[in-house]
């Protein structure tokens, strides 16, 4: 979420670049109504921030809602969306999204952060590739790999 985001980069986001995955409310749908992602991606960019999304269904839905946002880009694949990302943001639990290639992942970061709005890895798997991981209602890791308490 936006709070999580925030604490991480010290509560400026200005200049940063974020990899969305996931725009519709649900897998399966290209329903965009009451996505989560939407809020985010508005916050992050009334705080300076930019977005880069991917979505394997909804991406068309997404070009309705915000035709002429030049902070938003839609970018074609999941892997693509994280090259130059300052973190990646997780919001809607695609099959796709379930394998990531990790080396790739990593490579493509700014920053090794996935903050996962919907669990779908394993913390210590995601850990053990050197990738910070915040994810909800588990133990997250600090920039020191270290295990400290969700708030």
């Amino acid at each position: 979420d936006f709070e999580k985001l925030m604490r991480h980069f010290d509560n400026d986001i200005t200049g940063k670049t974020f990899a969305v995955w996931g725009l519709s409310f649900k897998p399966n749908t290209d329903d965009l109504r009451e996505a989560p992602a939407r809020v985010l991606i508005e916050h992050i960019i009334e705080a300076g921030g930019k977005v880069k999304a991917y979505d394997p269904v909804a991406m068309q839905e997404m070009r309705h809602f915000y035709p002429n946002e030049k902070n938003l880009q839609l970018i074609g694949t999941a892997q693509d969306c994280c090259d130059g990302a300052d973190a990646l943001l997780i919001n809607t639990e695609w099959r796709e999204f379930r394998s990531p290639n990790w080396e790739v992942l990593k490579e493509g970061l700014l920053r090794p952060l996935i903050i996962d709005g919907r669990n779908l890895y394993d913390p210590e798997q995601v850990r053990s590739m050197g990738l910070q991981y915040d994810c909800i209602g588990r133990p997250l890791s600090d920039r020191r790999g270290q295990d400290i308490k969700a708030a």
